[in-house]
């Protein structure tokens, strides 16, 4: 289908195997849930069957006769804990629902009791017979529902700071020659990572250990001893893997102190695995969303206004939102600018980040209205977005630190074959097939974070570098190793390296694609400092001071490509000279920009991020062209994406095998957010229908015929000092727009509501 491993173009690295791909596929990989315990008690959650209400009192009678029972927790017996604050609130926590604290019901299968047994079995069986009595009021559970509430995001999240504008839309828009309107939807969806959520709780003595899948293991460290209220260094969080994540480990899921609390009570290791349906809500999701757009253009297609309204759903309790109009009111030039984002407030789980949380929903909105506008145009749409190509965001009017968009569109659109499309819908066909192409931008932005490493360096070449960065399938292990073995000069087989333990240096949540920007920029700054070192060993006038050298630490550090910028040394003297066979360095990193107690944070757990829109007073953004074509039975209304290409431009390529395997799968998973991906909830009970793999639909083999991806050589020495943009989330960003885009193309009928399914075809 693809090439597994492209040749490396300029500005990329060597496309070496995986560091954990033999662990992986041998089956030696232990993910949190294999660690072997000594004699663990075995947990397994009962879950709320209604969504708003109050438990009016338990039978645990019959629960509490099968054999090998230990326990029953509920909120009449459970310890209390701590309240913190929500995540996206500069706190730790998925939500600030306390399960357990009191009988009040917030949302749909909350968790309700904790059954304890000497098995799995037995616990299983015991929770199933757990009767709980509720008093059940009416909930409120999506956007059309009785009983909402609705405020604007700004002034109630912290994160969300600003609903972008400049200029005077309204006037701009009334005086526009061509105006596009048009309302989207996108649905809830759930990650569905294949590794459930597990935790394993080990208490020795007043130390706990916690086998959980994260993607934040200082974050989950904090957050925990927040909760229990015990000194952070009294806890230790360990995975070395993580099984799929895509935003959904990456904040504190209630679950985590329940079982620590539980462990510590009952003085032995306790083990929970939650079930699929339950991970569906003791964890997050992507929320549903309502667009409207506004665009208007001159008649030779300059955007002239263009406002997003976006609405988004979130609990009760907490008010979150994405807030994408930060990205789409950016991306192209227009005078006129206008966007606010609300939170619709009704009975359910908190939602939370999920790949490309802002980007994902908002730009399927942009890119739908941009297509639609080429249409009134009569215009090529690419021909439409190099009209509007820009060099400044138009909000701020700040420079991108590099910007590949129309290049991308070009070369993709070459190997597609997009001169072949014609614009009329419903012209090509094959047979009883329907045949449209759609394309759309693809963007994401670039952001860095504090972190910090620990390297040993060994005469005879060897090196360990330990970071507690995370490994959820996006080559973490493989891209620190080779960042490592260019700037020390030695070959990649020689590094070993250490991730997913809370005992490790800091490093920032394996979200919003700035991992590989993070780690390797400080893994290569304290590899520098390593060269230094021993090349002032060998020549003493290299200590003279360089006023460069004097920020390491901070920004960018004078970090170079090991083949053209360090000075070569001759190891063993330089060794011999030292007077030692290995030396160690510890460095502390942060980017330009970052708040001044980045590094006090970075120890707490808490995230500094810096970038996107703001990085030091540019803009920042990874960005790519995504081309689908789409086939439509006549007479079924069958719907197959048989093509997906995309072209990406990203800055530094650390290993072009890994960044292939994560931009083909974001490729996937658009098509399937167009296609496939929704929750289903039941709008009388506010519960969710298909919370399961069967009911819930995720592409297999057959839906995938044809993936392309295409990575252009691009430098960018602004972004920080790996030159590194970001690509694990870019991929999966206007996918959806496209397919619906080539839906047009292919039967005149515009598709604005997501995902799309044969039976909104119109015959």
């Amino acid at each position: 289908m693809s090439k597994a491993a492209p040749e490396p173009k300029a500005n990329m690295g060597q496309p070496v195997p995986r560091y954990d791909a033999v662990a992986k596929v041998t089956g030696r990989a232990q993910y949190a849930s294999d660690i072997s315990l000594t004699n663990p008690a075995y947990a397994y959650l009962v879950t709320s069957s209604i969504a708003k209400g109050r438990i009016d009192g338990f039978d645990l009678g019959e629960a509490k006769r099968v054999a090998g029972v230990i326990d029953i927790i509920t909120h009449e017996n459970a310890q209390k804990l701590k309240a913190t604050k929500l995540f996206s609130s500069g706190g730790y926590m998925s939500t600030t629902v306390q399960p357990l604290s009191s009988p009040d019901i917030a949302h749909d299968g909350q968790i309700v009791a904790v059954v304890l047994a000497e098995s799995f079995e037995a616990a299983r069986e015991a929770a199933h017979r757990v009767k709980v009595n509720y008093i059940s009021a009416g909930p409120t559970a999506s956007f059309d529902s009785a009983g909402t509430t609705a405020g604007r995001a700004k002034g109630q999240l912290a994160m969300f700071k600003e609903d972008p504008k400049v200029g005077n839309f309204n006037a701009a828009f009334d005086q526009a020659e061509v105006k596009v309107t048009a309302t989207y939807e996108t649905p809830t969806q759930h990650h569905n990572p294949m590794e459930l959520f597990a935790t394993s709780c080990v208490w020795n003595g007043d130390r706990l250990t916690i086998y959980e899948p994260s993607q934040y293991v200082h974050g989950l460290k904090n957050g925990v001893a927040d909760q229990l209220e015990i000194e952070p260094d009294k806890v230790r969080v360990i995975n070395a893997y993580v099984g799929g994540a895509f935003g959904s480990k990456g904040s504190v899921t209630p679950r985590t102190a329940i079982i620590a609390s539980i462990a510590r009570k009952l003085n032995r290791p306790v083990k929970l695995v939650a079930t699929r349906d339950q991970g569906f809500t003791i964890a997050t999701y992507r929320a549903e969303t309502r667009h409207q757009i506004q665009v208007g253009a001159s008649r030779d297609g300059k955007l002239v206004a263009l406002r997003h309204e976006g609405a988004e759903i979130s609990s009760r309790p907490d008010a979150y939102a994405v807030g994408g109009t930060k990205t789409t009111t950016r991306i192209y030039a227009c005078p006129n600018v206008d966007s606010m984002v609300s939170i619709v407030r009704a009975d359910r789980n908190t939602p939370g980040f999920m790949r490309s949380p802002p980007e994902v929903p908002y730009m399927f909105a942009l890119e739908s209205a941009m297509d639609e506008l080429a249409v009134k145009l009569n215009m090529d749409p690419i021909e439409l977005r190099r009209i509007n190509d820009t060099v400044k965001e138009p909000i701020g009017g700040k420079s991108y630190t590099s910007r590949s968009l129309m290049a991308c569109f070009d070369e993709g659109a070459r190997v597609f074959g997009w001169s072949k499309r014609n614009a009329t819908p419903k012209s090509m066909t094959d047979g009883d097939w329907l045949i449209g192409y759609g394309c759309a931008t693809t963007c994401y932005p670039t952001q860095v974070a504090p972190a910090a490493a620990r390297v040993q360096f060994r005469s005879d070449g060897g090196v360990r570098v330990g970071i507690a960065g995370h490994e959820i399938g996006n080559g973490a292990y493989t891209v620190i190793g080779q960042a490592a073995a260019e700037k020390l000069g030695v070959p990649f087989e020689n590094v070993s390296v250490f991730l997913g333990d809370s005992d490790l240096p800091p490093a920032p949540v394996a979200g919003g694609s700035n991992s590989t920007a993070s780690t390797c920029s400080t893994v290569m700054m304290v590899c520098d400092k390593i060269r230094r070192r021993l090349s002032e060993t060998l020549n003493p006038d290299d200590r003279a001071i360089d006023k460069d050298r004097e920020t390491v630490g901070v920004g960018h550090a004078p970090v170079t490509d090991a083949a053209s910028g360090d000075k070569p040394f001759d190891r063993e003297k330089a060794f011999d000279a030292l007077g030692t066979s290995v030396i160690e360095e510890y460095g502390e990193w942060k980017p330009d920009g970052a708040p001044t107690d980045s590094f006090r944070a970075m120890y707490n757990g808490q995230m500094r991020m810096v970038g996107g829109p703001d990085l030091n007073g540019k803009i920042a953004y990874a960005f790519g062209a995504e081309f689908v074509e789409v086939r439509i039975n006549k007479w079924t209304r069958e719907i197959r994406a048989p093509r997906l290409l995309g072209a990406f431009a990203a800055g530094r390529i650390m290993n072009p095998r890994t960044a292939h395997s994560q931009l083909m799968g974001g490729l996937i998973w658009g098509m399937s957010s167009a296609l496939l991906e929704a929750t289903e909830i039941d709008e009388r009970t506010a519960r969710y229908v298909n919370d399961n793999l069967a009911d819930y639909l995720l592409p297999v083999n057959a839906d995938v015929q044809e993936v392309q991806v295409i990575m252009l050589s691009e430098r960018d020495d602004q972004v920080n000092p790996a030159g590194v943009k970001g690509l694990g989330e870019l991929a999966n960003v206007g996918t959806n727009a496209a397919v619906c885009n080539a839906i047009y193309n292919a039967t005149g009928q515009r598709i604005r509501k997501l995902p799309v399914r044969l039976e909104n075809i119109e015959a």
